[in-house]
């Protein structure tokens, strides 16, 4: 098995197309936005050359994003730089100060002609904890780390920094004092005077109640202590209520100051060195997500899409990539000491032996990851998501697969609209069919239909069939919807059959009708097609752009009938049985449920048992038995 991979671009047309030649494509920022995340990351532009452009981070991706492709209204600088866009890479974080740490640490490292270059070029902020004296000191830090002992962050506010080390000397008393200082004490200084420290210098505490305080101080700052934050809440209601709003405000901001500092800091940390790769895979595309991870830091954040057979698996896909990635002749990366995938890899006993053997040390692979390096795993599934999500929604993928789409079924031009149906249930209950809708846009959400199909024998699948096309095809006979180019159904040929039949009974011979059926196997690549119209059964080859186009509908039809039928049954589920019978309101069902006991004991009980509730009378008992019993 080969796979091959290339960097792939995301093309938009934009107010600024007009600045580039006419053979040039242009970024296609209309569906990219479309599939942007609202969620706080850092995004990378890159020029037809692949070179970096620009780094940017955002609380919102999509509305940071979209201010670049305005119509009017952009400064000259920035309408140069739209202008060389060819592809943007997004990387999501968690928090808005993550991407603002990413985002310095790329601009270190790449140097972006289009951002702002710092001549100091400043480190981070730490909070910074010795562990080789009697005495710890807890202190600000800036620079390199030479000292033996604990650092915490890195913070992107100095300031904050500050205020939450007077905060915590407030709480825990731990020094923090220049050594200089501490060692030549006589007597205790002004700190210990005002609550502030607990004295260790002229041994006023003792070391292992120090120590005490030093644990805990640890604690809170890796996130593992919420003891101080509730304590501060109930003091700041405590001053709300006594009506002392001034010392209730400085106590709440106190309180956000720990939340601060307390927050994880997953860009950053103590880890080492090592890459992530993650791996995303759908309708006939894959995104391999790669994270770079050095001294702790993640450096870089790069989005892959390979060329790849739909009968391979994520675990195969990832073997491949990962032993090409850095085995391939032309490739001089450097080999960290661990690697993180998001899946088990085929092979990975001798691909690790491969890079352990290549590198003279130890190389090792795993998925098992915890704490920071399970949240750097999650950053690059969410990111690996969102980046194929916008792959799929590249206008240029898009027409390249309608064009072949024409060519596999002998179209005169390409369609312009097409939907596909499928049904979805739970042993019979909660039956939904889902009508979904794709233009030569891609997917046209705001024409999705879900129809709760009702009436039938539970589990009859061709029933529900009949009934949802029977519902949308009425409407579009009567003139409401548009009628599509082509009508795919999720099944094979019963399923078919049962659209063909409700057509005829609406006098529709127009439209074009094709089964997408799952082969033998079950898996992608492998569907058969079934064409009514002409009888024929096939199978495309598995790298078909066209039959990537119909397994995306096919998919996305499948997901949006899961998720409606899962809606109703969770919602019939949280209902109560007694709901929906005529004359049985909350103050009735709440009688049958005290007077009997229980759900149970109502289901159980005669209809003579349930005259005797207070409120229900003989005919209105008859009629809840027969409701319950079906009878």
């Amino acid at each position: 098995m080969t796979t091959e991979f290339n960097d792939q671009k995301i093309k938009k047309t934009n107010p600024q197309s007009s600045q580039k030649g006419p053979n040039t494509v242009v970024f296609d920022s209309v569906n990219f936005l479309k599939t942007v995340t609202t969620n706080p990351g850092i995004y990378q532009m890159y020029d037809a050359n692949n070179k970096i452009l620009y780094v940017g981070k955002a609380k919102n991706l999509k509305n940071r994003l979209a201010s670049y492709f305005r119509s009017s209204g952009l400064p000259v600088k920035t309408r140069a730089l739209v202008a060389k866009i060819q592809t943007i890479q997004v990387t999501v974080t968690h928090t808005e100060a993550e991407a603002l740490i990413l985002e310095q640490n790329l601009i270190k490292k790449h140097r972006p002609p289009y951002n702002i270059l710092m001549r100091d070029d400043k480190s981070y902020p730490y909070i910074y904890l010795s562990t080789n004296d009697e005495y710890p000191q807890l202190s600000f830090h800036r620079g390199v780390k030479r000292g033996k002992g604990r650092y915490f962050g890195p913070y992107p506010s100095s300031g904050a920094v500050r205020e939450s080390l007077k905060l915590l000397q407030k709480v825990f008393k731990v020094r923090q004092c220049d050594n200089s200082y501490f060692s030549n004490r006589s007597r205790p200084c002004l700190q210990y005077q005002i609550g502030r420290c607990t004295g260790p210098c002229v041994d006023l505490i003792s070391p292992e109640h120090y120590a005490d305080s030093v644990k805990h101080t640890v604690m809170f700052l890796e996130g593992q202590n919420k003891t101080l934050i509730n304590e501060l809440a109930n003091k700041m209601d405590q001053y709300a209520s006594d009506l002392a709003f001034e010392q209730a405000a400085l106590v709440r901001d106190q309180i956000q100051q720990l939340q601060q500092v307390q927050a994880t800091q997953t860009i950053d940390g103590d880890i080492g060195d090592l890459d992530l790769f993650a791996c995303e895979l759908a309708a006939g595309a894959v995104c391999v997500q790669v994270l770079f991870v050095r001294g702790g830091r993640v450096l870089g954040s790069k989005s892959y899409f390979p060329k790849v057979h739909l009968d391979e698996t994520i675990n195969q896909i990832l073997s491949a990539f990962i032993a090409q990635f850095y085995m391939s002749p032309d490739s001089s990366r450097e080999v960290p000491k661990q690697i993180v995938s998001s899946h088990p890899i085929e092979d990975e006993a001798l691909i690790t032996e491969a890079l352990t053997t290549a590198n003279n040390r130890q190389v090792a692979i795993t998925q098992n990851v915890r704490t920071t390096r399970l949240q750097w795993l999650k950053l690059a599934c969410q990111s690996a998501k969102q980046n194929l999500n916008s792959h799929l929604a590249n206008k240029q993928n898009i027409h390249n697969r309608f064009a072949a789409l024409q060519e596999t079924l002998g179209l005169a031009k390409p369609p312009t609209r097409m939907e596909c149906f499928d049904v979805s249930h739970s042993s019979g209950e909660a039956t939904v069919a889902s009508c979904v809708v794709f233009d030569q846009n891609g997917p046209l959400k705001s024409d999705y239909r879900k129809f709760n199909i009702e009436g039938i024998t539970a589990g009859d699948d061709y029933a529900a069939m009949q009934q949802a096309l029977k519902r949308r095809y009425s409407r579009i006979k009567s003139g409401d919807e548009k009628m599509p180019d082509i009508l795919f159904i999720d099944g094979g040929k019963g399923q078919v059959s049962q659209a063909t039949k409700v057509l005829e009974e609406l006098e529709i011979d127009k439209l074009m009708v094709i089964g997408i059926a799952k082969g033998t196997t079950r898996k992608a690549g492998f569907e058969y097609l079934y064409r009514p119209d002409t009888g024929d059964e096939f199978v495309m080859p598995s790298d078909s752009p066209a039959l990537h186009l119909m397994q995306h509908i096919r998919d996305e039809s499948h997901r949006f009938a899961i998720t409606g039928h899962k809606q109703r049954r969770d919602k019939k589920r949280r209902e109560s049985p007694l709901e929906g019978i005529p004359g049985v309101g909350p103050k009735r069902r709440r009688e049958l449920l005290r007077y009997l006991g229980g759900w149970q004991e109502v289901s159980a009980a005669s209809a003579d048992d349930l005259a005797k509730v207070p409120g229900i009378s003989q005919k209105l008992a008859d009629d809840i038995y027969t409701a319950l019993h079906n009878s």
